[in-house]
């Protein structure tokens, strides 16, 4: 398997995933202020129908997430051809979901937000204006095929917000 680690010479994405409520925003936001990267929500990238499923408690399909996937692969594309880097927030819950944003390519590093379910129920029932209901977590959980150490950096969520943030810019290189 091609080198993907952030000691790569170059990536053009830094995509940190995990299930809903693993804080991909905050810690993804977080860390591309803190390296002068651009940073998308992947969530922002869904189409209409995805949002309106999930707001529903109804969870996604692969066929209703592939749009969604190969949107994001092609701002990845973008940044590419353009020579620049940025940082995506993207579940990447299946390992052909991360297939598909890497496209064949080797700069795209995944960076995995791993929690346990029961602390990740207790950050969703108490965080407000997301359109994930707590309901559809367990789904989530069934679904992720979690990352080996050949296609992402693990940061551990067990601990304070700024600890994840400096745990995440040690292991890619970047504080």
């Amino acid at each position: 398997m091609p080198d993907t680690s952030p000691a790569s010479p170059r990536f053009t994405a830094l995509i940190f995933m995990g299930v809903s409520g693993s804080g991909k925003s905050t810690v993804a936001g977080d860390v591309a202020r803190r390296a002068g990267l651009p940073m998308i929500e992947g969530d922002e990238m869904h189409p209409a129908g995805n949002i309106a499923k999930m707001s529903q408690g109804i969870p996604l399909t692969d066929a209703d997430r592939e749009p969604w996937l190969e949107a994001i692969a092609a701002r990845i594309d973008v940044w590419r051809q353009a020579g620049q880097q940025g940082v995506i927030t993207c579940s990447s819950l299946k390992r052909a979901y991360r297939d598909i944003l890497r496209s064949g390519h080797t700069d795209v590093h995944f960076v995995y937000l791993k929690g346990s379910y029961e602390l990740l129920l207790d950050r969703m029932q108490h965080r407000k204006g997301h359109f994930m209901p707590a309901s559809l977590l367990r789904s989530q959980f069934d679904t992720l095929e979690e990352p080996g150490p050949d296609e992402a950096t693990a940061v551990s969520i067990d601990q304070p917000e700024a600890a994840i943030v400096e745990d995440a810019l040690k292991q890619l290189n970047l504080g």
